[in-house]
């Protein structure tokens, strides 16, 4: 008879402890090979196919599709075959399966689903479904007897551990059994007493102002992942800010002279990129990080240097590594790899994560100037606004020229407002004169 095998939520790495299930990759009923992916999901930081390290059939999956699971939450359970073994030849020890996240330092092709399996008459539900007939005979007993309890959600899961319930002594409520809110909650209030199917909570009524238009966003994912570390950095770092206004005439005709010789084009962010890893090597405690705990500044060795990206899920700051060893020309190719796989929700957690130093260009939403703030744990962040044509008082003369304003926001306990200034001050003589950016390669 075949065994029924369950798989639960991976620990996705990076200090990540939840996801949200963003598409079924498989249904109950499916054939699935041994690490092909079943479900496509989105953490806080990246897109991410998960892959299962059972072959055989799917008999259940658990939530439904938006539905933010914990790790170590069921995903789906398996009925293994004669000749269909999982991964490592028995039963996954409870720490995961150990197989490679696609998505995860990988990027291959997702395996083509294989033929699906008729359930049984009746169809199924995609929370706890029971396996098809020819697959797993019908159990005579209630599902819980065999794999996981069948729960609506992974919050009630919690409620009930966090409480100390036993979930296999309830009945449930639900559809085909399936165990509600209501019924963990009727049975914390009685714990002594037999549980028996109670009706769903009616649900509460619904404020004035919702009923008025108000709108309620969940904060989780990026949208979540951006608010805690904003918050975190304005709660933790003295931050100061200064600025210039400098004009980027000659930087935009150097551009234009390197990108006329041929060759990979290179953007306007690759040359104040480039500025940036030079200003940071006459500056280096603006790439450095305070430890806390041990009340010390530690200065970096490299620069791997975040730039700001907008993407349809929300902002997200991809990490160039080593930028101090690159020229204008790989810095473009990277910031343009970088950004296409923001923008396919394909970064990996290691593509965020890392970074000493953030370039903001806040120029391309058409605006002048801001007062960032930093990305945790970094000390300093730069932001660029538009370059635009502006009267400008040059060679004695009033002309017009290529404008930009420069502002760096800084850690105050990191260094001082001499060195920050100097620090923008040589950004912005670069940005006036590359030829002075020549004196330090």
């Amino acid at each position: 008879m075949p065994q029924v095998l369950e798989f639960k939520l991976p620990d996705l790495g990076e200090g990540l402890t939840e996801a949200e299930i963003v598409r079924w990759l498989v249904a109950v009923g499916d054939v699935v090979e041994i690490d092909q992916p079943v479900v496509e999901v989105e953490t806080a930081k990246a897109m991410v196919e998960v892959p299962c390290p059972y072959g055989g059939v799917v008999t259940a999956r658990f939530g439904e599709e938006g539905t933010e699971l914990p790790v170590g939450a069921p995903l789906i359970t398996v009925a293994v075959g004669a000749g269909t073994e999982p991964t490592d030849g028995a039963a996954p020890a409870p720490s995961g399966s150990g197989n490679v996240l696609v998505g995860y330092g990988t990027d291959h092709s997702r395996p083509a689903r294989r033929r699906r399996v008729r359930p049984a008459a009746g169809g199924s539900r995609p929370v706890a479904a029971v396996a098809p007939a020819p697959v797993v005979a019908a159990p005579t007993t209630p599902a819980v007897a065999v794999g996981p309890v069948p729960v609506i959600s992974p919050l009630v899961r919690k409620l009930a551990r966090d409480n100390g319930l036993d979930l296999r002594a309830l009945t449930g409520s639900g559809p085909e059994g399936l165990i509600l809110r209501a019924d963990v909650e009727a049975a914390l209030r009685a714990p002594s007493s037999p549980v028996a199917p109670v009706a769903p909570v009616a649900p509460a009524p619904v404020p004035l102002a919702a009923v008025e238009g108000e709108v309620r966003i969940p904060l989780k994912g990026v949208r979540g992942a951006v608010a805690e570390k904003l918050s975190r950095s304005r709660r933790e770092i003295p931050e100061a800010t200064c600025w210039v206004d400098a004009d980027a005439t000659e930087l935009m005709a150097a551009r234009t002279a390197m990108n006329a010789a041929g060759g990979p084009k290179i953007s306007v962010l690759a040359l104040l990129a480039r500025i940036c890893t030079a200003a940071l090597a006459k500056y280096p405690e603006l790439n450095s990080t305070v430890d806390l705990a041990a009340k010390e500044i530690v200065r970096l060795p490299s620069v791997h240097l975040g730039f700001a990206a907008q993407t349809e899920r929300g902002l997200v700051v991809p990490v160039v590594r080593d930028a101090q060893n690159r020229n204008p020309e790989t810095l473009s190719e990277e910031f343009g790899r970088l950004t296409e796989l923001a923008r396919a929700g394909k970064l990996a957690p290691s593509d965020l994560t890392g970074g000493t130093f953030t370039l903001n260009n806040y120029g391309v939403f058409g605006v002048d100037g801001s007062t960032p703030i930093i990305n945790h744990p970094e000390a300093a962040m730069l932001g660029v606004g538009r370059i635009i044509p502006k009267p400008w008082v040059y060679r004695g003369e009033l002309a017009v020229r290529q404008v930009v304003q420069l502002s760096l926001t800084f850690d105050h306990r990191v260094c001082d407002g001499g060195t920050a200034g100097g620090f923008l001050r040589y950004v912005a003589d670069c940005v006036e004169s590359p030829a002075v950016l020549l004196r330090s390669l």
